[in-house]
């Protein structure tokens, strides 16, 4: 088996990106997380990654109103208390689209992160998770 780990992220990153502007609720973030089935959601302001919102975070204020909730359209009032750039992760740490998949499989092994934004001069251009990862490797066997 000859994995190549020295190929640039960018061949294995998730293009096609769910993001949140940084003025939307959480209830929205919320919505987006069900809907597609993702944990993390870069929060974008003036066409800028400016942090990112994971399903985590969400969680651990739902907890605190009756957990995370099933039904489409209940809205909760301890989501009208936060918003997003208060939840959100800022200060992110990001990789080029040239970075290669082992530097970025050891990164997330470093820092225990499970996805990470792939930014070009600023422009947010993918996602690189976990799961990116473990697809890929799993094509190589």
């Amino acid at each position: 088996m000859n994995i190549q780990i020295q190929l640039p992220v960018s061949n294995i990153m998730t293009t096609n990106l769910i993001t949140l502007d940084v003025k939307e609720s959480l209830d929205k973030a919320e919505h987006l997380f069900k809907k597609y089935k993702i944990r993390h959601i870069p929060v974008i302001e003036n066409e800028k990654i400016i942090g990112m919102i994971s399903l985590n975070d969400i969680l651990r204020i739902s907890f605190a109103d009756g957990a995370y909730r099933e039904e489409e359209n209940i809205s909760s009032s301890i989501y009208e208390m936060f918003t997003i750039r208060q939840l959100m992760i800022g200060n992110l740490e990001t990789v080029s689209p040239d970075a290669t998949i082992k530097e970025v499989a050891e990164l997330l092994v470093k820092r225990e992160f499970h996805s990470l934004p792939v930014v070009e001069k600023g422009k947010l251009k993918g996602m690189v998770t976990t799961t990116d990862l473990i697809k890929y490797l799993l094509k190589q066997c």
